[in-house]
């Protein structure tokens, strides 16, 4: 996910793109004319074909194409994108030059992820089965495609023997042309014919074992039967959506809700045992042999490419770079936090010991005596709040902080298509020079085929061409919100308001992003600094001033929440903060370990880990989360860290930029000029330091929980 920016003179020059005709174009001779053509041509021939309005000054953002006309543009990309690789492919060897090498992939990078998203993003949108089909089909094409480019030896011989020149050229394109040569190497076209093929077996068998581990427990029908009274504290809804045995006892599978409702909420102590002992073993015979090969397999990969472990090969690219500075960050928290960590295990232990004598407490106590004491403390009914939060006063609260924020304006695009009815889109100025920055989409309510998860996701990437032009970032927001019978959207809850600023700050950071190249712009940055920005909007959901502004009743004409519940919000927030970050922190160890360290005993290290993170804790009798731990497999391998890390900077920043909790222009538009704006084109943490005058920090995060801790 990526974009870039785009000047103004050339945005509105986009409305009205010349013809050109496409000739043929062989060698040196008119490559990069053919990248640019290639462009204007699938524009041109998809607009033909799909006459709807679009975005001012970006026609190249179509979001309601046909489906047949999605395949035709799939195939269309995939024939241009293969001749701009065969045109660089055959330049002489003695005539290389940025122009004719690395500028033509940039610009059909750039040119080409639009017209990819065309074709992409409706699987996860689209109202109609037969686009969705056809979308996932296009998909599956055009990433056979770009994985067959990135292994092209006659593209990489030339790119390598550019790179070896060592040209004067700008900062970021030398930080592309590395990026350009990593992308082949880890290929493994820089290694002998005999470790390339193996290189290319590895991954296939990695993908293979990480599927059969995560449908292993997909698969798994595991489930338990209690009566009532063996469930007692659960709520008559949910203990009524139980399947029931002829003896009347209810049948409870594994599915994580259900494991969530009765270690939270369920008064026996030996049920929640139980049933933490369950969910803990689940696949255990099966998936503890497939994540030891798997682990294996990942280091041959590494070691194959150069680097010692795999954790090595995965942090390479991020802010924290070695396994040493990851384990490091995460036993400085958990020994800073170990004091206020014990004081609330004491206050748990305390209530237990009331409620249950002298049963010793468990890890499977956690959540429910952490639920019972704030249930005591904290006077908050989330049902109550809800009726607070009607989604467009939350909405226009939240454009109204991220504009004084950063000095942005937002405002509504009428009369544009959607691919909903309800689907609205939105366009981002700079307030100080009315700029156009670049657009979003807001699909908001769940639907019937749509994506089922929250997210931000790219339509069109900031991009600065040769010629002068530009194209403007546009996203695209995802949420999951409810609608009443009557098609009414329904308030949200709490953790919907959070989740929304969340994603919102994610939408910020694509449109702020300014960065030349495709590459390094939109959210392609790197991925410990990717979350930042979110986590740092998320800091204003708990602030008074904001709680305020976007709260009221709907029925009532404004009555927003009072300063006591603000106050409390704030204290819930950081409830038994400790605990909770430790428990993170285990999980986080125990992955950065298996992927630092050869013949790891998963068994053996998850009781060495948890009594030492956990405050004696033992893990639960007979488990081992390594069967049970999909993070640590596919998507998180490794840098299972990188949420907290992100976690920790953000508090840094909101604490020592943001502290009274209100938008500060200035220093919003320092972080958006200092930080958003250089995109993923520089290193992260230099630009944090530069920002914050120091290296970031985690005395913020810590002293946080420790002012509203218990």
């Amino acid at each position: 996910m990526s974009e870039k920016d785009e000047n103004d003179k050339k945005t509105q020059g986009s409305n009205n793109p010349k013809k050109v005709k496409l000739e043929t174009f062989t060698g040196a001779a008119g490559l990069l004319g053919l990248a640019v053509s290639f462009a204007i041509f699938a524009f041109n021939s998809h607009k033909q074909k799909s006459k709807k309005k679009g975005l001012p000054g970006c026609d190249t953002v179509r979001v309601t194409l046909s489906a047949k006309e999605i395949l035709d543009l799939a195939d269309e990309i995939i024939s241009k994108s293969t001749r701009v690789h065969d045109a660089v492919a055959s330049v002489p060897l003695n005539k290389l030059s940025y122009e004719n090498v690395v500028l033509p992939l940039a610009e059909l990078e750039a040119r080409l992820l639009p017209l990819i998203q065309c074709c992409v993003v409706p699987k996860m949108v689209s109202p109609h089965d037969s686009v969705r089909k056809a979308s996932a089909e296009a998909e599956m094409k055009i990433d056979a495609h770009l994985l067959s480019s990135r292994k092209r030896e006659d593209v990489y011989r030339v790119v390598r023997i550019y790179a070896a020149k060592g040209e004067s050229i700008a900062p970021d394109a030398k930080c592309y042309l590395q990026c350009l040569v990593r992308d082949f190497e880890h290929n493994g076209l820089n290694l002998t014919t005999t470790k390339r093929e193996e290189v290319g077996r590895l991954k296939d068998e990695i993908d293979e074992l990480s599927l059969r581990y995560v449908q292993n427990l997909n698969e798994d029908s595991s489930c338990l039967f209690f009566t009532e009274a063996e469930l007692a504290g659960l709520p008559v809804e949910f203990l009524q959506s139980l399947d029931k045995t002829q003896s009347k006892e209810f049948k409870l599978t594994l599915e994580s809700s259900h494991v969530a409702a009765i270690l939270e909420l369920c008064k026996i102590a030996k049920t929640r045992k139980t049933v933490a002992m369950a969910y803990g073993k689940r696949c255990g015979d099966a998936n503890i042999p497939v994540l030891q090969k798997l682990v294996q397999s990942r280091h041959r990969l590494a070691r194959l490419l150069g680097y010692a472990h795999f954790a090595d090969y995965a942090l390479d690219p991020r802010m924290s770079k070695t396994s040493t500075t990851v384990i490091r960050f995460l036993e400085d928290i958990s020994s800073n936090l170990t004091d206020l960590a014990i004081r609330e295990f004491s206050i748990l232990k305390d209530l237990k010991r009331k409620e249950e004598g002298d049963l010793p407490f468990g890890v499977e106590d956690l959540l429910y005596y952490i639920k019972r004491v704030e249930e005591l403390q904290f006077d908050l009914d989330f049902g109550d709040i809800r009726q607070y939060f009607p989604v467009s006063l939350v909405l226009s609260g939240i454009f109204k902080i991220c504009q004084d924020l950063f000095g942005i304006k937002i405002e509504e695009v009428a009369e544009t298509d959607v691919w909903y009815y309800d689907v609205q889109a939105f366009a981002v100025f700079d307030s100080g020079s009315g700029k156009l920055l670049g657009y979003f989409y807001l699909d908001m309510f769940t639907r019937e085929g749509k994506f089922s998860h929250s997210c931000v996701v790219t339509l069109q990437n900031n991009a600065l061409f040769s010629n002068g032009s530009c194209q403007i970032p546009v996203a695209l927001l995802i949420a999951q919100f409810s609608k009443d019978g009557g098609g009414e959207a329904m308030p949200l809850g709490f953790s919907e308001v959070v989740n929304l600023f969340h994603e919102f700050g994610h939408v910020v950071q694509h449109i702020c992003n300014r960065a030349s190249f495709t590459r390094f712009s939109g959210l392609r940055v790197d991925p410990d600094f990717r979350e930042i920005p979110s986590q740092l909007l998320e800091n204003w959901c708990y602030e008074s001033f904001t709680l305020k502004l976007i709260s009221g009743y709907r029925q009532d004409i404004t009555k927003p929440l009072v300063d006591e519940v603000c106050k409390t919000l704030k204290r819930w927030r950081y409830s038994f903060s400790a605990l909770k970050s430790l428990q993170e922190i285990l999980y986080c160890l125990f992955d950065q370990r298996i992927y630092s360290e050869d013949d790891v005993d998963f068994g053996q290290l998850i009781r060495s880990l948890h009594p030492k993170v956990m405050l004696g804790l033992p893990v639960v009798e007979g488990t081992n989360p390594a069967s049970c731990f999909p993070r640590a497999v596919i998507g998180s391998e490794a840098t299972c860290y990188s949420r907290l890390w992100s976690e920790v900077f953000a508090a840094d920043i909101f604490a020592s930029q943001f502290g009274d909790g209100h938008p500060n222009l200035y220093m919003g538009l320092q972080f958006r000029d200092k930080v958003l704006a250089q995109g993923g084109g520089k290193e992260a943490m230099e630009l944090l330091t530069s920002f914050l005058g120091r290296e970031p920090s985690t005395q913020a995060y810590i002293e946080s929980r420790t002012k509203y801790g218990l």
